[in-house]
C-alpha cells in the first residue's frame, strides 16, 4: 500500500524523484573484481613495508572501479585505460603545486577549465576528463610520496589492474558481449510488437532505442579498424540491418489499435535466442498468415531477418551500410577539436568548473582555516552535468556523505591501521559497483568510507578528519550551486529548447526523405536512428531536468508532452513510409510541403520561445490520404505548444 503524508507534509515531485533509487541489477563480476584489485595493492604495500605506497594504488584502482561499467572488451579498454593516462597527468601536476599557494590556484583553476572542455566530446572522454581533475586535487591535497614519477606510476597500476582482471576471459568470450547485445536488441523489438495497440508501446519503444544505441556503439567501436575483415563483425551488422525493417514495422502495426497475433514477438525471440546462441540452424518462426499492408511488411520483415540470423555465410560485399562507416582517425580527431574549441557549451561548463574550483582551491591555500582537498574533490563529482543535474547531484552527494561519514566512523574507530584494512577493502570496495547504478547518492555513500580509509593511511588522523570532511563536503556543495549553478541560470533554449527546436526541424526533413524518390534506403534508415537518438539524448535532459526544483522542473513538466508528440510524429512519418512501400498510394508533393512546413514552423517557434504559445493547428487534405495520422500527430504537437 503506498504511503500516506498527512495533508501539507507530502514532498514536492522533484525530490521524490531525487531520493527514488533506480533499479538495476548486482554486477557480480564487477564486484569480484573491485574487492581483488582495491585489497591486493594495499597488501602488496604491507607486505613491502609501505602501506602509503599501496593506498595510492588502491587509489587508482578506484577509479578504475568507477570506470568498470563496459561489458564489451574493447569497450573497458577505452573506459579504463585512456582515462589513467589523464589521471596520471592530473596527480602529476597536482603534486608538483603541493602546498603552493596561488601556484596552486592557477594550476587547479587551469586542469579544471581543460578538463570541462574535454568533458562534452564523449563518455570516454568526460571519465577521461573527471580523472584528470580527480586525480590532481588528490595531488595537490595530500602528502604523496616522492620522487615525482612515483604516484602518478602507482595510481595508474591502481587502475591498469582493474583493466587486467576485466580482460581475464577475454580470449574464452571474444565477441560474446557484442553479440548478447544484438540480441538484446532483437529481445527489445520483441517487447515493442508485444506492446503495439497498448499504453505501454511509448516505454517500449524508447527501450529499443536505448537498445539500439548501445549496439549501435558496440559495433561502430570494433569496425573503425576490423570493418569488412572479420566474419564475426559482418554478421553483427547484418543482425542489427535486418531488424531495422522490424524497428520501421511497428509504428504502422501500433497505429491499428490492435495487439499483434503473440505468434509476431515470440518469433522476434526466437531470432533473439539463436543470435546469442551462435546457433545457424533453420528456424520455425510460426507466424501467422499476413493480413493488409502492415502485416505483409511485418512478415516479410521477420523472414528476411531469419535468413540473416541462420545464414551460414555472409559476403560483406552483400551488406546494406545503414550504420555508417566511421571517418579516419584523423578526420575525427580534427573534426572532434574543431568542436570543442568552436563549442560555447563546452567553454560555458569549462569556465563554471574553472571557478568553482579556483575557488575551492583559493579557499584550501589562501585562507589561513584548515581546509582539506575534500571541498574541490566534493566540486569535481558534483559540477558533472553530463552524470545529472547539478542541483540534484550537490543535494545527494550532501545526503551520500552523511551516509558515508557513519560508516567511515565505525570503520576509523573500530579497525586498527594495518593487516585489518585489505580484509575491510575486502567488503566495502564490492559495495561500490552494487551501489552505483542505484543512483549518485547510493555511489557517493559506498565511495566516501574507501577513500577516507585509504586517505587516512596517509595522513593518519583518524577519526578526527570525520567532522571537517562533513563541513569540507558542505562547502564544496554550496560552490557548486552558487558559482556553478546559480551564478549561470542556463538558458532553457540552451539545454532544450534548441535541441528540440533541432529535432522537429530534422523531423521536416525526415518527412521529405521518407517519400521522396532520391532518398535511398540506408540514409533513410540512418536519418532515422540520428533522429531518434537526438530525441533520447534530449529525453534524459528532460527527466534530469525534472529532479530540479521550480521553475526549472515545472517547465520540464509542460514541456514533456511536446517530446512525445515529436517522437509519434517521427513514428507516424516511418508507418506511412511503410505502407507506401507495401502499395498504399503515395502522397502528393503538395501534402509533404504542407506538412513539412508546418513543422518547420513549430521549430522556429520553439527557437523564439521559452514559454509555450499557441499555435495554428488548421492543416487540412484528404481524409483518405496516407498522410492523415501523420497530418493529425503535426496538429496534436502543435496544439501541445500552449501556455500552461
Amino acid at each position: 500500500m503506498p504511503r500516506e503524508f498527512p495533508i501539507g507534509l507530502t514532498p514536492p515531485d522533484w525530490l521524490v524523484r531525487n531520493l527514488q533509487p533506480q533499479q538495476a541489477p548486482v554486477n557480480r563480476p564487477a564486484a569480484v573484481r573491485a574487492a581483488i584489485a582495491m585489497s591486493l595493492p594495499l597488501a602488496i604495500g604491507l607486505v613491502f613495508g609501505e602501506p602509503a605506497y599501496g593506498a595510492i594504488a588502491s587509489m587508482g584502482a578506484l577509479s578504475g572501479v568507477i570506470g568498470d561499467t563496459a561489458d564489451a572488451y574493447r569497450m573497458r579498454i577505452l573506459n579504463i585505460a585512456i582515462p589513467q593516462f589523464f589521471g596520471a597527468v592530473g596527480v602529476t601536476v597536482g603534486s608538483l603545486v603541493f602546498g603552493q599557494g596561488w601556484l596552486a590556484v592557477a594550476a587547479m583553476t587551469s586542469v579544471a577549465l581543460l578538463s570541462g572542455l574535454i568533458s562534452s566530446i564523449g563518455a570516454v572522454a568526460s571519465v577521461s576528463g573527471l580523472l584528470l581533475l580527480l586525480n590532481c586535487v588528490i595531488g595537490a591535497g595530500l602528502p604523496l610520496p616522492q620522487p615525482w614519477w612515483l604516484p602518478p606510476l602507482l595510481l595508474s597500476g591502481g587502475g591498469l589492474l582493474v583493466l587486467a582482471l576485466a580482460l581475464l576471459s577475454w580470449p574464452l568470450r571474444s565477441g560474446v558481449p557484442e553479440r548478447a547485445a544484438v540480441a538484446g536488441t532483437y529481445r527489445a523489438v520483441a517487447d515493442l510488437l508485444g506492446a503495439c495497440g497498448t499504453k505501454t508501446y511509448d516505454a517500449a519503444r524508447y527501450a529499443v532505442t536505448q537498445s539500439l544505441n548501445q549496439s549501435y556503439d558496440l559495433i561502430l567501436a570494433r569496425r573503425a579498424r576490423h570493418h569488412g575483415r572479420s566474419p564475426e563483425l559482418v554478421r553483427l551488422i547484418a543482425e542489427l540491418n535486418a531488424i531495422t525493417p522490424v524497428v520501421e514495422a511497428a509504428p504502422a502495426a501500433h497505429h491499428y489499435g490492435r495487439p499483434l497475433p503473440e505468434q509476431v514477438p515470440a518469433a522476434v525471440r526466437l531470432l533473439a535466442d539463436a543470435i546469442a546462441a551462435g546457433r545457424r540452424d533453420a528456424l520455425d518462426l510460426g507466424l501467422p498468415v499476413p493480413a493488409g499492408e502492415t502485416g505483409r511488411a511485418l512478415d516479410h520483415a521477420l523472414r528476411h531477418a531469419a535468413e540473416v540470423v541462420t545464414a551460414h555465410n555472409l559476403d560483406p560485399r552483400t551488406i546494406v551500410d545503414r550504420l555508417g562507416r566511421p571517418a579516419s582517425l584523423r578526420v575525427r580527431v580534427y573534426r572532434t577539436a574543431r568542436n570543442v574549441l568552436l563549442s560555447g557549451t563546452s567553454w560555458r561548463y569549462g569556465l563554471r568548473l574553472a571557478l568553482c574550483i579556483g575557488i575551492a582551491q583559493a579557499l584550501v591555500s589562501l585562507v589561513p582555516v584548515p581546509r582539506s582537498y575534500w571541498i574541490a574533490l566534493t566540486i569535481t563529482f558534483v559540477l558533472k552535468p553530463d552524470f545529472g543535474s547539478v542541483f540534484s547531484r550537490a543535494l545527494l552527494r550532501a545526503l551520500g556523505t552523511v551516509a558515508g561519514l557513519l560508516v567511515a566512523a565505525v570503520v576509523l574507530a573500530a579497525v586498527p591501521r594495518g593487516w585489518w584494512d585489505v580484509p575491510t577493502l575486502v567488503v566495502l570496495a564490492p559495495i561500490i559497483p552494487a551501489l552505483t547504478p542505484r543512483g549518485y547518492g547510493y555511489q557517493t555513500a559506498a565511495i566516501t568510507p574507501v577513500i577516507l580509509l585509504l586517505s587516512d593511511i596517509l595522513n593518519h588522523l583518524g577519526t578526527a578528519l570525520l567532522v571537517p570532511r562533513l563541513l569540507d563536503s558542505l562547502i564544496g556543495c554550496a560552490i557548486a550551486l552558487v558559482a556553478g549553478y546559480l551564478l549561470w541560470p542556463e538558458s532553457w533554449h540552451t539545454r532544450v529548447g534548441d535541441r528540440l527546436a533541432t529535432a522537429v526541424a530534422d523531423t521536416a526533413v525526415y518527412v521529405e526523405k521518407a517519400f521522396g524518390e532520391t532518398a535511398d534506403p540506408a540514409s533513410r534508415a540512418r536519418m532515422r536512428r540520428r533522429l531518434y537518438r537526438d530525441l533520447s539524448t534530449i529525453r534524459t535532459e528532460f527527466q534530469r531536468a525534472l529532479t530540479e526544483p521550480p521553475p526549472t522542473g515545472r517547465r520540464a513538466a509542460a514541456w514533456w508532452p511536446l517530446v512525445v508528440a515529436v517522437e509519434r510524429i517521427v513514428d507516424t512519418t516511418t508507418a506511412a513510409r511503410v505502407r507506401v512501400k507495401q502499395g498504399a498510394p503515395p502522397p502528393s508533393p503538395a501534402e509533404i510541403a504542407q506538412i513539412t512546413l508546418q513543422l518547420r514552423e513549430l521549430s522556429q517557434g520553439l527557437r523564439e520561445t521559452e514559454v509555450l504559445v499557441p499555435v495554428r493547428t488548421d492543416l487540412t487534405g484528404p481524409v483518405e490520404s496516407i498522410l492523415e495520422p501523420l497530418r493529425q500527430e503535426v496538429a496534436a504537437a502543435r496544439a501541445i505548444a500552449s501556455p500552461h
